[in-house]
């Protein structure tokens, strides 16, 4: 029997996994498919959430403590493993200028580093821009990481401490005995915990709807592509009418996103491709001369306000919540991992969680 048994093996199962193991607990990851291929994969590792100022308080706190441990936590997650998450801190340059006031009055009261800057400081930022405004807002700190390599590494960490990962493997339902969560059946059967925490992301609601709990997360699908372009040709991470441009270390550029509600299909559509590549061009038109090396979708658990669910089940003993991030999985899933580790492990807690308890 494992001290705690996390379903769902995307970056927010795993660092969850990591926290505890890290606290001396014995834990195993149970993942429908393999670890960190499914949302976790397909994101583009923006260490923020895209327009801040228009989230709850909930999602500020989680992204700014979040922001703050990163760069330590990469450090040693690479010095770990030797896989490097490339982690990069080239900013984040917001084109859209509609809600400035609003943004420079939550920076203000946030003490954000978010600026507004004028069309020659944008040209000396971002030279390729196709189209610069009079005015944009800029983020100097935002940084990212480069998915598919951070959940390799963490893969690689949970090994190297002892977590076992039960991948290809459904949970059919939770075990429960009296009110008490014993673990899951699996097709191969029974897996006796502890503890349970629920991470299966937009595939969590079908895990709880047979306890009473029916919470309002939803997949949404996210389509975008990825230049093979060159070191260099972008500089910043940019942001413009809900599309982003993210440079990678070895000059691959990755565009998107669409926002599709589809349900749990993940396939992608020539028609997203062509409108993605269209923006691309029209904001970066240096892109026109490099190919879309790939082409891809992911899908979103997305949650009222973008505020993600952590906490115990009302009802259940033992049996924990952590989900829907909706597009902010990478930047709040450090904060979030730790602060259901506080609860689980009745330390004192990073912050006020009342926002994300579960009802």
């Amino acid at each position: 029997m494992y001290d705690c048994l996390v379903v769902g093996g995307g970056l927010i199962g795993m660092l969850t996994a990591r926290e505890l193991s890290t606290s001396g607990l014995s834990v195993a990851i149970v993942e429908q498919g393999e670890c960190g291929r499914e949302s976790s994969w397909a994101g583009g590792g923006i260490l923020s959430p895209l327009y801040p100022w228009r989230y709850a308080y909930a999602v500020t706190a989680l992204a700014s403590w979040s922001q703050t441990h990163y760069p330590a936590f990469i450090k040693g997650l690479y010095q770990e493993t030797g896989i490097d998450p490339e982690f990069q801190q080239n900013g984040l340059l917001i084109l859209d200028t509609d809600e400035s006031e609003r943004a420079l009055s939550w920076a203000r009261l946030g003490q954000s580093s978010l600026q507004q800057i004028s069309f020659k400081e944008i040209k000396v930022l971002e030279p390729q821009l196709g189209v610069i405004p009079d005015s944009a807002l800029w983020m100097p700190e935002v940084g990212q990481i480069r998915n598919p390599r951070m959940v390799k590494s963490m893969r690689e960490s949970l090994l190297k401490q002892g977590v076992k990962l039960y991948e290809n493997s459904q949970v059919q339902g939770l075990f429960v005995d009296q009110d008490y969560i014993k673990g899951v059946v699996t097709a191969e059967g029974e897996i006796r915990a502890k503890k349970v925490v629920l991470a299966g992301g937009a595939w969590t609601s079908q895990l709880l709807s047979s306890t009473g709990v029916n919470l309002a997360i939803k997949p949404v699908r996210g389509q975008m592509i990825l230049f093979r372009g060159e070191p260099g040709l972008i500089s910043r991470i940019v942001l413009s009418q809900d599309r982003y441009v993210i440079p990678r270390r070895d000059g691959r550029v990755l565009f998107g996103s669409t926002l599709e509600d589809t349900g749990f299909d993940k396939s992608i559509t020539d028609s997203a491709r062509e409108e993605l590549q269209q923006a691309a061009y029209r904001l970066i038109p240096a892109l026109k001369q490099y190919e879309i090396e790939h082409h891809w979708a992911g899908l979103r658990p997305a949650s009222p306000e973008g505020i993600p669910y952590i906490g115990e089940h009302p009802h259940i003993t033992g049996l924990y919540i952590n989900t829907g991030h909706y597009r902010n999985g990478v930047v709040l899933g450090l904060a979030s991992a730790r602060l259901l580790a506080d609860m689980m492990l009745q330390r004192e807690p990073i912050m006020d969680f009342q926002a994300f308890k579960i009802k």
